[in-house]
């Protein structure tokens, strides 16, 4: 399996190309939400790899990526610098967004559409305003604003705390286990190997990795930077969301959208948390919409 290391710690990546007449394709790069990895990409990255190479990696912790530095021995004062700093990385947003930009040099690459779902979409949002230059357009799936509600807040941290900590490896192994845990996730059925890959990715997230997230992701700090992050957007954005999605509710998108004409929102009926696998046609019928119209504006500029 493909690892780079990014920022001193270890990252899964795969591409998902198809050969092209075209001299060269655009890169889209794909970014996965809490708990989860790539792998729930790869049916979309596949559809679209007519038309661009597609970059699919695993957040540090999560997946196939690793949670720690790695553990290499450096004497000279660049590495123990470099050590020093690899070891201040946290849990914070932001720091993922810089480790993709850090991935995407390493890689050669100058440019992408970013494609991001769920928590990966607000690390998509604040790469695309950390490195405007990188980042060509986007799509943001399941992502929205919300208020803080600090009764709300404690109990989910709670909730969160204890669902992370209680994660025996042998759950996986109780039948009919992952229709349970998905239900809050869904709307539409989806196939139940994919329904098997996201339990799997739960239960092999690193431990620090999955709390500190919870901690940053939903939080009083987030809730009142997202709507100016969301409003600082200057790339064309497709913001997609689930009809009946439960944890963004579609409302949080179309609130986020408002604040920023760059962005077109839209909802996918008779889904909730994962469109992309729930009912791909339209999925990808919106997408491709989108992109299209933005090649045929730049053709005519």
């Amino acid at each position: 399996m493909p690892y780079i290391n990014v920022r001193g710690v270890e990252h899964y990546y795969e591409w998902v190309r198809k050969s092209s007449t075209f001299r060269e394709k655009p890169v889209m790069v794909f970014i996965h939400g809490w708990a989860g990895s790539a792998r729930y990409w790869r049916s979309t990255a596949t559809a679209l790899a007519e038309h661009f190479d597609c970059l699919l990696y695993d957040l540090r912790g999560f997946g196939r990526s690793h949670g720690q530095p790695t553990a290499v021995v450096k004497a000279s004062e660049a590495a123990r610098q470099e050590s020093q700093a690899v070891a201040k990385l946290t849990y914070e947003l932001e720091e993922y967004a810089h480790d993709l930009a850090v991935l995407l040099n390493e890689l050669q690459i100058s440019r992408a559409c970013v494609h991001a779902h769920s928590m990966g979409a607000s690390i998509g949002i604040l790469f695309l305003n950390r490195y405007p230059e990188r980042a060509e357009k986007a799509i943001l799936t399941c992502s929205g604003i919300f208020e803080y509600d600090e009764k709300a807040f404690a109990a989910f941290y709670k909730f969160g705390s204890y669902v992370v900590k209680f994660r025996p490896k042998w759950l996986e192994k109780i039948p009919l286990v992952d229709r349970i845990f998905m239900a809050r996730f869904l709307h539409s059925p989806i196939p139940a190997q994919e329904r098997r890959a996201f339990l799997q990715d739960f239960l092999i997230a690193d431990y620090d990795a999955a709390l500190g997230t919870i901690f940053t992701s939903v939080s009083k700090a987030a809730a009142e930077l997202m709507p100016r992050e969301f409003a600082r957007i200057m790339q064309p954005t497709l913001l997609i969301s689930g009809e009946y999605d439960k944890i963004i509710p579609a409302y949080m998108g179309r609130q986020a959208a408002a604040l920023n004409d760059k962005i077109k929102f839209v909802v996918i009926p008779n889904t909730a948390h994962f469109p992309m696998l729930e009912d791909p046609p339209s999925y990808l019928r919106q997408v491709r919409e989108f992109l299209q119209i933005e090649i045929s504006q730049a053709q005519v500029s």
